[in-house]
């Protein structure tokens, strides 16, 4: 009877012992994804309602991601990117409707130089969150006000706005967070 006992109590020490482990996994993972995906983490958990399909998402992405050829610039690419920029933040005056559209299509040609994949918006925003999870509430808003545009629902400081948020995504995207010559603010 004492020996029962025993394996009774030692079956569920390692039952105990299972629990907490899994319990302690499920932790890390959940820390390194809040870590890695900031925001976006929490509007994705948001978004399904349910933490474990909205982990399972993220870890997906980052699978795709790693699969991807995503490179740097070279010099001379960067400064075109760059000189195109200047242009369309210069042309906003005169023509804000076509800089915000213009500002959407270099971000989209820079994105697809680096690498990733231009397939609709929504994998586009899952791909880029991967890598750059801070700024991809930008882009999101971005290119809502950019479709607002298009039918002509949006107001002249939207379409500004519309322009700050895709410069903050296209200067990540360059690798220029500290260059501030050629992304002066649009006023």
């Amino acid at each position: 009877m004492d020996t029962a006992i025993w394996v009774i109590i030692a079956l569920l020490a390692l039952v105990v012992i299972g629990v907490l482990v899994w319990y302690a996994m499920t932790r890390r993972r959940t820390g390194q994804l809040r870590e890695q995906f900031g925001p976006e983490y929490d509007r994705t958990v948001d978004e399904t309602e349910d933490r474990r399909a909205a982990e399972s998402e993220l870890l997906e992405r980052r699978r795709r991601v790693k699969k991807l050829d995503i490179r740097t610039l070279d010099p001379a690419t960067r400064t075109s990117f760059a000189d195109r920029w200047s242009a369309v933040q210069a042309r906003f005056v005169d023509d804000p409707m076509s800089a915000v559209g213009e500002a959407d299509e270099l971000v989209i040609l820079v994105m697809g130089e680096r690498g990733y994949p231009m397939d609709e918006f929504d994998q586009r925003v899952a791909d880029v969150s991967v890598d750059h999870p801070r700024l991809v509430e930008d882009y999101r808003a971005a290119h809502g006000i950019s479709e607002r545009v298009r039918s002509n629902q949006a107001t002249t400081e939207d379409m500004r706005q519309a322009l700050v948020h895709y410069r903050s995504l296209f200067s990540e995207l360059l690798e220029e967070g500290d260059r501030t010559d050629d992304m002066r603010e649009v006023r």
